[in-house]
């Protein structure tokens, strides 16, 4: 903790801004403790498509170590694990015996480690309860965060963050989810957006703050929010305290994501999820929305004005867009955006009264599965 307070600290003296904790709007818990939310000011969408680099400050890490962390992750999780290589990135979701989707990790590899990343929020429950599973399998759980080369994570993403980055990485990524290892970090691609691709860069403190200044010269610097908004706009969606237990994972998309494999074994839900994909039983999405309302936040509800008396769909993810409303995620039915994208306030947030969501292209097609 002593490592992400002075990585705080530095960041403060940057103009870091911290974001609100347990509930205070006020942003006044001690910026050692406090995730980074931004510098001072939210980035526009416009900003990002231009080049960006945001302190990642509020995701947490597993690490399982052990001749049969594979397998017993390929037990648990809804993606395969036992073929993921060290090249790879991947989504892999945590669900419920009811198929509800508990955590969403981005999962990676070593030669020695697989990692989970996840809100830091959420991580020690998570972690409590894959230990229990672990029963007499070769594997070994815990807190990767402050491991050596993971004490620090930046995001990059924009037209500029590739050439940005080359000043330290002779090959970048090629393709979306994949990764390269280097004596200053690991780099992972993640989901492009706005046309551009992202990464993040998972590197020791002492490192970070040797390239910060050069970075921040080059790119407009963020912090979680920035990152949150990005991950908006590739449609990536993250499941979170306030969302725990909510959806199925193609309720959010998962499986268009690459984040769910129908051919491997069995998993904690994973009838269910069969049973979804194959039998169509949910009529569910989840698409980009912008709202001109800066309360909105993740796990509140949406409602068609047609049918006022019950929602129609829930925040997945929320960050401000830096116009004074909030871009998002959100899971509704089907019904409900074909209604809201044809006709303006046709649905709206918190109530049938409230805030017009406004209905944004998505970055891929949601497939027709009847979901």
């Amino acid at each position: 903790m002593e490592i992400m307070n002075n990585w705080n600290q530095f960041l403060t003296a940057q103009g870091a801004r911290p974001a609100a904790i347990d509930g205070a709007s006020d942003g006044t818990a001690p910026i050692a403790a406090a995730p980074i939310a931004d510098f001072g000011q939210s980035l526009t969408v416009s900003q990002l498509q231009d080049g960006f680099v945001a302190a990642i400050t509020d995701q947490g890490l597993i690490g399982l170590n052990g001749d049969e962390a594979a397998s017993f992750l390929h037990g648990q999780l809804t993606n395969d694990v036992e073929h993921l290589n060290q090249e790879q990135v991947r989504l892999a979701g945590y669900c419920t015996p009811k198929g509800r989707m508990l955590a969403s990790f981005l999962m990676w590899r070593n030669a020695t480690t697989i990692y989970l990343q996840l809100p830091r929020a959420i991580q020690p429950a998570i972690q409590k309860r894959l230990q229990m599973f672990v029963l007499r399998a070769k594997a070994k759980l815990h807190d990767a965060s402050f491991d050596a080369a993971n004490q620090v994570v930046l995001g990059l993403g924009g037209t500029q963050a590739g050439a940005a980055l080359s000043a330290w990485f002779p090959a970048l990524p090629a393709t979306p989810f994949s990764k390269v290892e280097h004596a200053l970090g690991t780099l992972l691609r993640v989901a492009d957006a706005f046309g551009s691709a992202r990464y993040e860069w998972l590197t020791s403190a002492a490192t970070a703050r040797d390239v910060w200044p050069q970075l921040a010269e080059k790119l407009a610097k963020g912090g979680n929010d920035c990152w949150q908004l990005s991950e908006i706009h590739a449609g990536i969606p993250q499941i979170t305290a306030a969302t725990q237990e909510q959806f199925v994972p193609q309720m959010v998309n998962f499986e268009l994501l690459g984040g769910v494999n129908f051919k491997k074994g069995c998993y904690p839900g994973q009838e269910i999820v069969a049973r979804s994909q194959y039998l169509g039983k949910l009529k569910r999405r989840t698409t980009l929305v912008s709202i001109a309302d800066a309360s909105v936040v993740a796990g509140g509800e949406l409602f068609a004005v047609s049918d006022p008396e019950q929602p129609c769909g829930m925040v997945v993810n929320a960050a401000p867009n830096g116009v004074g409303g909030i871009d998002a995620l959100v899971e509704m039915k089907l019904g409900a955006i074909e209604e809201g994208s044809s006709a303006a306030g046709a649905v709206r947030y918190g109530s049938a009264q409230g805030a017009a969501v406004q209905f944004l292209p998505m970055p891929y097609v949601l497939d027709a599965l009847d979901l």
